[in-house]
């Protein structure tokens, strides 16, 4: 991992968290399809900056911290804007947005430990593009005649990347805590 800043990955992972203040217009001013389609494509380019990291030899501390911070940020933001909104149910957004706030608590502790950062796991891919699959659909399902399939599908994804958002938040926390320990029985720790 090297310390360069301009590079693709990090340019695409910048463009990707200028797009959630464009998101808070779209939905604030009940423009739920743009919001829908700026969900979407932060959600499926969220692969693209880390495979062009590795693949052009470009992985960085800053894109390391860039890219799950999109993510992040986009999602609170899909799921907070949507709770407000009234579009995204409390049943699925207020249980994210616990898990977000201890996931975060827990990597700045982890961080200010000395403990550096988690690996994702390929289980937190899975949980994330379910739940940007599920967010959305709420947000169409208010916007366009589609309205019983989208809430279905919302639901249906929302719930299985809930319970896989919870599992791989719980396996963090194993992760964190094998860091911390490794990092306090070391020579240098």
């Amino acid at each position: 991992m090297n310390d360069r800043i301009l590079t693709v990955p990090n340019l695409i992972s910048f463009i990707r968290l200028l797009t959630v203040p464009v998101f808070w217009w779209a939905i604030l001013t009940d423009r739920f399809v743009v919001a829908t389609v700026i969900v979407a494509v932060v959600g499926s380019t969220d692969w693209l900056d880390g495979f062009l990291a590795r693949k052009l030899n470009q992985v960085s501390k800053l894109g390391a911290f860039l890219d799950p911070l999109a993510d992040r940020l986009m999602i609170a933001s899909a799921v907070v804007g949507g709770l407000i909104v009234g579009v995204v149910p409390g049943l699925i957004g207020y249980p994210l947005i616990v898990r977000e706030v201890l996931v975060g608590f827990g990597a700045a502790y982890l961080a200010r430990r000395g403990g550096g950062t988690l690996e994702v796991r390929y289980r937190g891919k899975v949980a994330t593009l379910l739940v940007y699959w599920s967010i959305p659909s709420f947000f169409l399902a208010a916007a366009t005649s589609w309205t019983t399939f989208f809430t279905w599908f919302g639901w249906l994804a929302g719930l299985v990347g809930l319970v896989l958002y919870w599992w791989v938040g719980f396996e963090y926390i194993g992760d964190a805590r094998h860091k911390l320990t490794a990092g306090e029985s070391s020579p240098l720790g």
